[in-house]
């Protein structure tokens, strides 16, 4: 494909110190942080990404990224997470069975850790997106991290809900991917495959479906992800040039979270333990809400009213949570959005990362 902006490229953020940092998880991944810096704070931003995308939805070049938007904003020390989930790391394209259980125990405590190094006791913020909030909510929640300042959390967190055609594909598309089509995972970028190949076919039958646009990892990602046409977003909320470069955005992924999410769905579309009986997780709660009026730190919760992906997810945990423990926790709901514009919109600066920014504010003392 001819690339009009590099992959994995760092030319978003032009004018800060960007280090990196990688760790490894007690289960033995190795995974990695990156720091951009622009003068010293006594705040921190850790910013998680969804299931197939990775640190670049945040630090994109072609509009004003939100990792620029804070450090414009006094939020001076922006750190983002490359998790088991990121398009950068092979092993998604494996037919792996991790879960979010394993993200929520393995991942975020090693990643709070390297940054403990680096920061010491100043106060973290956290900004989480898609499954990246699902299982960072997990861990929070079931106190397997601590120490958190505030929560952004985006689309859904500890109650996921889906429309009825999401739901009947999380039924039947990891038993149709692995074993009726005997792939390792469903990729956006299937249409640049070989002619004949498997995912070439089944890319060019989606299209067939989708006449929202001519770009065909934007069909592929409306059937991996959502009901809708397209699903993720608005397509008027994107510049041209980030609607085309959806291939490198949004990576490939193998299907055990979906298994994990359709557990959530059928369990009163709440965060449960995939395998209780499983030893490794006995730490973690089977039911993400039991230590719920314990958890001291403030959440936003955040959607775009076109949620196409998670629905009202947000909205209902927030109503749930309201229940719990009146008062402590907010929700921002995004008039013409959906699930993926409010972080790679090209008016993100106006519409939604003000407020985003209003709330840590709020929570840096």
């Amino acid at each position: 494909m001819d690339r009009q902006i590099a992959l994995y490229t760092l030319e978003g953020v032009p004018n800060a110190t960007i280090t990196q940092h990688p760790f490894t998880t007690e289960d033995k991944l190795g995974l990695g942080l990156l720091r951009f810096t622009t003068a010293p704070s006594d705040d921190a931003v850790l910013i998680i990404h969804g299931l197939t995308t990775s640190t670049d939805m945040f630090i994109m070049p072609e509009h004003y990224n939100l990792v620029r938007y804070l450090h414009d904003n006094n939020f001076t020390d922006v750190w983002t997470l490359d998790f088991r989930m990121s398009n950068r790391y092979s092993y998604n394209l494996s037919m792996h069975r991790y879960t979010m259980d394993d993200v929520a125990l393995y991942d975020y405590p090693a990643a709070l850790r390297e940054m403990r190094k680096h920061i010491g006791n100043r106060r973290i913020h956290v900004i989480c997106h898609c499954l990246g909030s699902v299982s960072f909510m997990m861990s929070l929640f079931g106190k397997a991290i601590n120490g958190i300042a505030s929560v952004v959390a985006n689309s859904v967190a500890l109650t996921p809900r889906v429309p009825a055609w999401s739901k009947f594909k999380l039924t039947i598309s990891p038993f149709m991917i692995e074993s009726i089509l005997s792939v390792p995972y469903m990729n956006p970028r299937w249409n640049e495959d070989p002619v004949y190949s498997r995912g070439r076919i089944l890319s060019a039958i989606v299209s067939l479906f989708h006449r929202e646009c001519d770009n065909p990892a934007c069909h592929m990602l409306s059937l991996m992800w959502g009901t809708g046409w397209p699903a993720l977003y608005e397509h008027k909320n994107l510049l041209e040039v980030t609607h085309a470069r959806g291939g490198d955005l949004y990576g490939g992924t193998s299907m055990n979270y979906y298994r994990h999410v359709r557990k959530m769905l059928n369990t009163g579309n709440t965060a449960v333990k995939y395998d209780p009986s499983d030893a490794r997780f006995k730490s973690l709660p089977d039911n993400y809400f039991e230590y719920a009026k314990e958890i001291r730190t403030p959440v936003l919760f955040m959607t775009g009213r076109n949620n196409r992906i998670f629905a009202d997810s947000n909205i209902v945990n927030h109503q749930r949570l309201e229940a719990i423990v009146a008062g402590r926790h907010e929700l921002a709901i995004f008039e013409g959005y959906g699930h993926q514009d409010v972080f790679m919109g090209r008016n993100n600066h106006i519409d939604v990362f003000p407020r985003l920014a209003q709330f840590m504010n709020k929570h840096r003392s």
